[in-house]
C-alpha cells in the first residue's frame, strides 16, 4: 500500500475560475480554425469551442479526482485520520460530485456537437454554442460548493503526516511531558516531520531511521495514548484501533524521575491501559531522562528497562538496535525459500 503524500494534493479552482479556464481555452481553439467558406468555418469554430470547453472541464475535474487518494486503498489508520480531519462521508460525496460534473460536461458537449454537425444556419450555430455554454456553466455552478470543500479540505489534509503502512512503524506512547517528541528526534536520522493531528490540538512528530537499508518510522500519539479512557472520544478510539494495523511495536516511555509532573502510579496505570488497547502489538518499555536518574547507559537497575536520555544521547543506539531486533523485519526464517511471486522454473 503506497504512502500518501498529502502535500502533493493539487489546488482546486473555484467554479468561476474553472469556467474562465475552460472558456478561455475554447476561444483560443476557435482562433486556430481556418476555412475560406464562412459557413463551414463558423461551424468548425463552434464545434471546436464546445469540444475544447468540455475537454478542459473533463480533464481538470477528473484530474482532481484521480489525484485525491481513494479511501478504499488507504490503511485503516489513514482512513481514521481523514475521517477525523474532514470526514470520510463528505470526502466520498464531494469527489463523486466532481466526477459527475465532469461526465455531465462531456455529455453536453457531445450532444451539442452532434447538433452542430447538421446545421447550415450561422445564427443557429452561435445559439447552440451559447446554449452549450449555459448548460455547462449551470453544471459547474451546481458543484461550486464541492469545489470549495475540496480546496478547504486540501489545506487541512496537507498538514497530515505521511505514514507508510508497508514499512515498520513504532508507536511511541507515554504520559504527557515524558519526552516522547525529544526521543523521536534523538532516534531520527534527520529532522522529524511535524504535522497536524486531527484528533487533538497537539502536533504530531513522525521520525525515521534506517537500519540495513530498511526505513523505520516512529510516530508519537498526542491526545490518543497519553490520557485515560474516559477522556477519549469515538474518533480517537477509532484511531487507536487503527494503530493496531500500522504499529509494528509500541514503545512506552516512562519518566521514573517524575520530572514531567505525572506520578509513576499514573504512568503505570496508563501503561496497563495502552497494553489493553493494543494487545496484538509487541510492547517495549523504556525509562527516559537517564541524566536525571544519574544513569549513563544500559538498563535501569531498579526497573530492568532500557534507560535513555534524549538530551545527552545515553542509550540511544542500544534502544535503536533493540527496536530493530524486536520488530524482526529482516529476519529470514528459511534462507532457501523464495519470496512470493518470484519466478520458479518448473521441471520438465
Amino acid at each position: 500500500m503506497a504512502v500518501v503524500v498529502w502535500k502533493r494534493l493539487p489546488t482546486v479552482l473555484t467554479s468561476d475560475e474553472l469556467l474562465d479556464k475552460a472558456f478561455s481555452r475554447a476561444t483560443k481553439a476557435k482562433d486556430q480554425v481556418e476555412d475560406p467558406n464562412r459557413m463551414y468555418r463558423t461551424r468548425k469554430q463552434m464545434i471546436r469551442m464546445i469540444q475544447s470547453a468540455g475537454d478542459v472541464l473533463d480533464a481538470t475535474l477528473k484530474g482532481w479526482v484521480m489525484k485525491w487518494p481513494s479511501l478504499n486503498k488507504q490503511s485503516e489508520f489513514d482512513r481514521a485520520l481523514i475521517d477525523a480531519a474532514v470526514g470520510c462521508d463528505d470526502y466520498r460525496h464531494h469527489l463523486s460530485t466532481i466526477q459527475w460534473a465532469a461526465e455531465q460536461s462531456m455529455n453536453i458537449a457531445r450532444q451539442n456537437v452532434r447538433k452542430l454537425q447538421r446545421m447550415v444556419n450561422i445564427e443557429m450555430m452561435h445559439a447552440t454554442r451559447r446554449e452549450a455554454y449555459g448548460r455547462i456553466s449551470s453544471i459547474v455552478d451546481q458543484v461550486g460548493s464541492s469545489l470549495d470543500w475540496l480546496n478547504n479540505a486540501r489545506d487541512t489534509l496537507r498538514e497530515l503526516p505521511s505514514i507508510d503502512s508497508s514499512e515498520p512503524c513504532i508507536v511511541v506512547a507515554g504520559s504527557p511531558n515524558v519526552g516522547k517528541s525529544a526521543l523521536i528526534a534523538a532516534l531520527s536520522s534527520g529532522d522529524p516531520e511535524i504535522a497536524s493531528y486531527p484528533f487533538t490540538t497537539k502536533q504530531l512528530h513522525v521520525g525515521h531511521f534506517t537500519s540495513r537499508r530498511r526505513r523505520y518510522q516512529m510516530v508519537d500519539t498526542p491526545g490518543l495514548l497519553d490520557r485515560p479512557m474516559e477522556e477519549r472520544n469515538q474518533i480517537e478510539m477509532q484511531a487507536i484501533v487503527a494503530l493496531e494495523h500500522i504499529g509494528s511495536l509500541v514503545l512506552y516511555l516512562m519518566d521514573p524521575a517524575e520530572h514531567g509532573g505525572t506520578s509513576m502510579e499514573s504512568q503505570e496505570n496508563l501503561l496497563k491501559e495502552v497494553a489493553g488497547l493494543l494487545p496484538q502489538t509487541p510492547l517495549l518499555i523504556v525509562d527516559g531522562k537517564a541524566d536525571l536518574l544519574k544513569i549513563d547507559t544500559g538498563e535501569n537497575p531498579v526497573s530492568g528497562h532500557i534507560c535513555v536520555s534524549a538530551t545527552e544521547g545515553y542509550g540511544i543506539e542500544l534502544l535503536r538496535q533493540e527496536m530493530v531486533d524486536r520488530i524482526g523485519a529482516d529476519v529470514v526464517e528459511d534462507p532457501l525459500s523464495l519470496p512470493d511471486g518470484w519466478h520458479r522454473k518448473t521441471a520438465e
